[in-house]
């Protein structure tokens, strides 16, 4: 029997690795199973090129709870470890077998799966363990050895006939302050949780498996059951499949496996695969967004070769796709040795880059392969393709291939579309093309109408960030102009040369303009006098669209230097100084009936835009009613 003290630099590394190296104590279950991953993976690469003997077989992990006893057993069929190399790879704490084995076999081991944490990783056993037990028997012809350490740096290795197979069982003494561990519903949660798809399969327990009846079976007859190995995991998971190996129902079914309380489908999927300049693979979904920007719920989640790493991918995924669902897995994601969190480094950029690039890509294939399709499915999509083009130029250089621009008439133009569609009638004085949008159709449906009668087309943008959009695409594009439908007479909105005729002469329409002015007395709205045609409304509330986009902008986490503080509620008062209203408001001779006809006029006005409420909305219809007895 050997004796001694483990090879590490300070007295004792335990209170270090529990405090520093791990904050999540969970986790060891993950390492763990990680290195009986490494060490079956081990086996059969070295099988697969002829160096070791040993019949790989269908070997598999084993995790075992002894409630009664205090322990949990970790049991793999891998390559296993002589008395020397448990001395090396155990007692060495900074040295990983993992990264040794790869080195060796780097021409061959490629595509192994290895994963490469193994000394530090062992080590978070004693997290949760107040003893740990390594049984061990490797492939060559040696005997197994036992070896035991109670958490002090001071370990026993002896040969044992207590093991007479091939691999490793770990036994964890499981210390008082974490009996939470000796529940099988725990462990459970721990396995689907971090280990749900490690590439060798996991038994923990047996369910009974009931046996299909023969086809000439009685109609009577009970079928019979049998106990089976419980597998946990699923071994071969969508994302390692080759994607022409997978049909819609495949992609479908691995969906609800990642996000079992998710009823709905996703629209579609994009299959990530590339292995230069690094290696990755991964799914992902477009769920159903509408207009929804909440993604705390079901988020993208990260794996390092299947194993569950965290589903905080902010870095390598683009901020705007974290609204979508699905996996990332990347041996090359640089983590800390602990895997609890991304470190700074190139190849994470590049990553990011990459999965945008095929996110782009696939929005153009998908709307040329069928475009009524994809119009159908743009509600739900739209939000992601928005936040893209604000939050990613290269995303934002390729996004006119495959963002719609829906208009109230229920038509989707691309940019180039809509643009060759209005360049002739919405295009004012100064040659700049004026693309006028709603963002309610049913609050602004008079501005709609109006807008319509005059020809003009007029887009339905409604996304939160919206505004955002806009303003990307004003300073993006040359000579473009948004504005929303209700920012200004329709006469206003799109100047032109053209003739305007007046009814009434400067000093009539300098009188008007107090008469408003005195009878509404506030400071939310700013009268402006249009010589409009007789027939259209005598006034018109709009809101400016400048002050207007700065205020949904700060809403929705914007609007820069006008980000401290609210915005006030601004209007503009058009008043028609060209309809029959006006001549009667300055023929009213008596005081109080001129107010009380320009007031009941600017409530009109301001019910046709749902600004009248509360009290104003309940003394304007009594008025009302007065108005009819009279």
């Amino acid at each position: 029997m050997t004796k001694g003290n483990i090879n590490v630099s300070v007295e004792n590394i335990f209170p270090l690795i529990k405090k520093f190296l791990y904050s999540d104590h969970e986790i060891f279950l993950r390492e763990l199973i990680s290195n009986a991953t490494d060490a079956t993976l081990k086996l059969k690469h070295l099988t697969s090129i002829g160096e070791a003997e040993a019949e790989y077989g269908n070997p598999k992990i084993e995790v075992k709870v002894d409630k009664e006893g205090k322990k949990i057993h970790i049991i793999d069929q891998g390559i296993g470890m002589t008395g020397e190399e448990v001395e090396k790879y155990i007692n060495q704490v900074a040295f990983s077998g993992a990264e040794e084995f790869l080195e060796k076999y780097k021409d061959t081991a490629k595509d192994s799966g290895i994963i490469g944490h193994f000394g530090l990783g062992f080590y978070s056993a004693f997290m949760v363990a107040e003893k740990v037990e390594i049984l061990t028997k490797s492939y060559k012809d040696e005997t197994a050895v036992r070896w035991i350490c109670d958490g002090s740096p001071e370990f026993t290795l002896e040969e044992t006939t207590d093991k007479t197979d091939r691999g490793t069982e770990i036994i964890l003494h499981i210390a008082e302050d974490s009996l939470e561990f000796l529940e099988e519903s725990k462990i459970r949660e721990l396995l689907l949780k971090y280990n749900k798809f490690m590439p060798v399969p996991i038994k923990f327990g047996t369910r009974t498996h009931t046996l299909p009846l023969p086809e000439d079976a009685p109609k009577d007859a009970v079928a019979e059951t049998e106990e089976v190995d419980n597998i946990i995991n699923n071994p071969t998971p969508a994302w390692t499949i080759a994607p022409s190996e997978l049909t819609n129902e495949d992609y479908m079914k691995f969906y609800h496996e990642l996000y079992p309380m998710q009823f709905e489908e996703p629209l579609f999927n994009i299959h990530l695969n590339v292995d230069y300049p690094f290696n990755l693979t991964g799914i992902l979904f477009f769920p159903k967004l509408n207009n929804n920007l909440n993604i705390e719920k079901d988020k993208i989640q990260l794996y390092q070769n299947q194993v569950f790493v965290t589903d905080e991918v902010k870095g390598i995924v683009p901020d705007f796709l974290m609204l979508l669902r699905g996996v990332i897995d990347s041996p090359d994601i640089p983590l800390n040795v602990s895997r609890s969190y991304l470190q700074a480094d190139g190849a994470v950029k590049k990553i990011s880059s990459y999965i945008t690039k095929k996110v782009a890509d696939k929005m153009s294939s998908l709307i040329n392969e069928n475009r009524e399709d994809y119009e159908k499915k743009w509600n739900d999509i739209k939000v992601v393709i928005e936040y893209g083009i604000v939050t990613e130029d290269k995303f934002a250089e390729k996004s006119d291939k495959f963002t719609l621009y829906p208009t109230t008439d229920g038509k989707y133009f691309l940019w180039n579309e809509l643009e060759e569609k209005i360049r002739s009638n919405q295009t004012d004085k100064d040659g700049n093309l004026i693309v006028i949008y709603a963002s309610n159709a049913d609050e602004q449906h008079s501005y709609i109408q109006s807008a319509k009668d005059k020809g003009y087309e007029v887009l339905i943008l409604d996304s939160p960030i919206i505004p955002h959009v806009i303003q990307k695409l004003e300073t993006s594009k040359e000579k473009i102009s948004f504005a929303r439908v209700d920012a200004d007479h329709i006469n206003n909105l799109i100047k032109k040369d053209e003739p305007v005729i007046s009814k009434l002469n400067e000093i009539e329409k300098q009188a008007l303009k107090k008469n408003v002015e005195e009878a509404i007395n506030d400071k939310k709205f700013t009268v402006q006098l249009e010589d409009l045609d007789s027939s259209d409304a005598p006034f018109t509330i709009t809101q400016p669209e400048f002050m207007r986009r700065m205020k949904d902008m700060q809403a929705t986490g914007g609007g820069g230097m006008f980000g401290i503080g609210g915005f006030p509620e601004m209007y503009n008062l058009v008043v028609n100084s060209n309809s029959e209203f006006a001549s009667q408001i300055l023929k009213t001779e008596n005081a109080w009936d001129k107010e009380s006809l320009i007031k009941y006029a600017l409530d009109l006005a301001k019910l046709s835009q749902n600004l009248l409420k509360g009290k104003d909305l309940t003394d304007f219809i009594q008025r009302s009613y007065q108005n009819l007895n009279k």
